[in-house]
């Protein structure tokens, strides 16, 4: 096939070539598509987005499309600065009569992973976190973050224009209440917002004598180089990794609408949308998720309302002819006319915008507040799914520990990098044939770096992997049949004998909820104690939570369950795939954190007088014993650790290369009391 690079050879050629494909596309459809293109995640396939194009293009049309969408990308603007940007926002606050507005991190549909099209509050901010807030007045700003990201955000936001704020400590219904004028509107942007996230935010802006007002947003107005909405290739994701077909889901989910008096419930979670139809796309980094809405009626059908354009050919077919496809602009209509004869419909007010509310209500709706329906059974993965995602944590096992390997013996000189070994970590993933993507941006942290606990490595923080240092690595990828998500800590040389007492600390913690047994109906908050009983006896804790849900070629974050400090009433069910991953951080020094995916089964009867759960660990690979103080563990602790490392030995072995596997045993040789 001819280079990416090669010329482009004209309009009219390019015409020549797309009809004897039989593609659809003229070219000048082909440049709105691109704009689509440019706006979502590049993906690790080059050549995937053809498939829109054409069913079956050609070599001299794939060199051809490569050269067109070069020679139409846009060139890169000026770069604003911070002030730049908030100026150009506060005067488009002004021109509505506006006192202040509410900028999150979100976008429509409410997900940790959103387009570039929603950074909104990178743009405005300069702050690159996963979670946040931001509230921008005529002469004030605040950002509100969690404990994740405390030392993130001072070092990329300008403390002039933004005061640095703790989301939980200090809350920004408390900012709002100080600092917005008496008399003044507060607007927020009704899509980036849930009906349960807004109910604090208006209380405080009538505490402060002022009231919150929805509103178009301001900072698309002020953005004049926002990117499009992103359009990449849906896919069917075959029965083969999915376990049950979308249609036994639709009908099931749509019978328990119908039990409960309900006719239809809307559902915005991208998530949602890709297990309910067993479909993947890649318009969000590192999650195979197609954006659109749904409404799924009581009799099994839906509405789906995606750009078509996203779709490769079968597709429509694939999904059936129960499921209608609307263009997104359709939704709103579709919502009136379900007030049409007043029917009941279920919205979670957790992660539906309040836009669809709002126009619900509008509409006349019964509005049923509940959870969305596919949460929970897509959390409780079934028997082809767990099988799937335990074979596809032996394959990155047996990438992890070949880079681990590769590691001990690169790394001892000083000269290696964040950058080097996370690129050599991803290169191993990448000769999986079943591998599609990394599950997030690899956190590749030596010394100080491994401290920030979502630090991402960039060239201006790129530190080299030193002597006398801990490194973390906490990393994870997308295949086809499974998720993964893994940290490991490593001591680089020899550790001081406090990291040996923190890191064995944190492994006491990882243990004790490891191996944990606990009734049915048991939520992983009243487990959470379990990860931190040793690092609390030390006075010591970490600020985040012990476990997050994970998905099935989804989300490497996913609800509804978790392990945290913070309440949840979801109990922890069988075919719940959930992290354990405690951590202990010195902020200045070194990071460390331990991270296995588990799923929860259940436990193997032993007399029991209710039924019992517990947890199967999925991860497979070495923890560092360099880093194991054996005097702190008691004699059940280092059983389950020597039994772990046997396991890991037995099964990764045979998937690794001789010199790996000669090094595996010594870092999974038994360690004696």
């Amino acid at each position: 096939m001819k280079s990416c690079r090669d010329a482009f050879q004209g309009e009219e050629a390019l015409e020549r070539l797309l009809r004897k494909a039989g593609s659809a596309y003229s070219v000048t459809d082909l440049a709105a598509l691109l704009a689509g293109l440019e706006a979502a995640p590049p993906g690790e396939d080059a050549d995937a987005w053809m498939a829109l194009v054409a069913a079956a293009p050609s070599d001299a049309l794939k060199a051809q499309l490569h050269a067109f969408r070069a020679h139409v990308a846009k060139a890169h603007p000026a770069a604003s600065s911070a002030a730049q940007r908030v100026a150009a926002v506060r005067a488009e606050l002004k021109r509505r009569g506006l006192a202040g507005f509410i900028v999150p991190r979100a976008d429509e549909h409410q997900g940790e992973y959103v387009p570039p099209r929603a950074e909104r509050l990178a743009w405005l901010t300069g702050f690159t976190g996963s979670a946040g807030l931001a509230v921008l007045l005529q002469d004030a700003g605040a950002i509100f973050v969690d404990g994740r990201y405390t030392l993130q955000v001072a070092q990329q936001t300008d403390a002039a224009l933004f005061t640095a704020q703790h989301l939980t400590d200090q809350p920004p219904e408390a900012w709002i209440a100080k600092h917005l004028p008496k008399g003044g509107k507060l607007g927020y942007d009704p899509w980036l917002h849930t009906p349960d996230g807004l109910e604090p935010l208006r209380r405080a802006a009538q505490k402060a004598g002022g009231e919150l007002v929805a509103c178009d947003n301001p900072v698309d107005a002020a953005w004049s180089d926002q990117p499009s909405a992103p359009i990449a290739p849906v896919r069917p994701h075959e029965i083969r990794f999915t376990g049950r077909e979308a249609v036994d889901k639709r009908t099931t989910l749509g019978a328990k609408l119908a039990e409960n008096g309900v006719a239809a419930t809307v559902l915005t979670a991208p998530d949602s949308l890709a297990w309910l139809l067993n479909i993947r796309g890649g318009d969000v980094p590192r999650t195979p998720l197609p954006l659109g809405f749904a409404i799924l009626y009581a009799d099994g059908a839906v509405d789906l309302f995606m750009d078509r354009r996203k779709f490769v050919p079968g597709l429509e077919a694939h999904l059936g002819n129960s499921v209608r496809v609307h263009a997104p602009a359709a939704l709103g209509a579709a919502l009136d006319s379900l007030g049409v004869d007043k029917r009941r419909v279920l919205a979670d007010p957790t992660s539906a915008a309040a836009w669809i509310f709002d126009r619900l209500s509008a509409a006349g709706v019964e509005i049923v507040r509940g959870s969305d329906p596919c949460a929970l059974p897509k959390a409780c993965k079934n028997a082809v799914e767990i099988d799937g995602t335990r074979a596809a944590h032996r394959r990155d096992g047996a990438a992890v520990t070949r880079f681990l390997a590769w590691l001990a013996e690169h790394a001892v000189g000083g000269r290696l990098t964040e950058i080097e070994a996370a690129d050599r970590l991803a290169a191993f993933r990448r000769e999986n044939d079943r591998f599609r993507d990394f599950s997030f941006d690899t956190i590749s942290g030596a010394g100080p770096n491994g401290a920030i606990v979502h630090y991402r490595v960039s060239a201006a923080t790129n530190r080299p992997i030193e002597p006398g240092q801990l490194y973390l690595v906490d990393s994870g990828a997308q295949y086809l049949d499974g998720t993964t998500d893994i940290t490991r800590t490593l001591a680089i040389g020899t550790p001081t004998p406090e990291m040996r007492d923190r890191f064995t600390r944190v492994l006491k913690g990882h243990i004790a909820l490891g191996s944990a047994q606990f009734p049915r109906g048991t939520t992983g908050s009243q487990l959470d104690a379990l990860a931190r009983t040793a690092l609390w006896a030390a006075g010591l804790d970490y600020d985040h939570g012990t476990g997050h849900g994970v998905g099935s070629y989804l989300g490497v974050h996913e609800g509804p369950h978790r392990i945290s400090k913070v309440p949840n009433r979801v109990p922890l069910e069988v075919g719940m795939i959930v992290s354990n991953e405690p951590g202990y951080y010195k902020t200045g020094a070194y990071g460390i954190r331990i991270e296995n995916l588990v799923t929860v089964v259940e436990a193997a009867g032993n007399g029991a007088e209710r039924p019992m759960l517990g947890f199967e660990t999925l991860t497979l690979a070495p923890i560092d014993r360099n880093l194991v103080e054996p005097g702190l563990l008691t004699v059940g602790e280092l059983a389950w650790l020597n039994g772990y490392h046997d396991r890991v030995r037995a099964t990764l072995a045979p998937l690794v290369d001789a010199a790996t596997a000669s090094w595996l045993a010594r870092a999974t040789a038994p360690i004696g009391p």
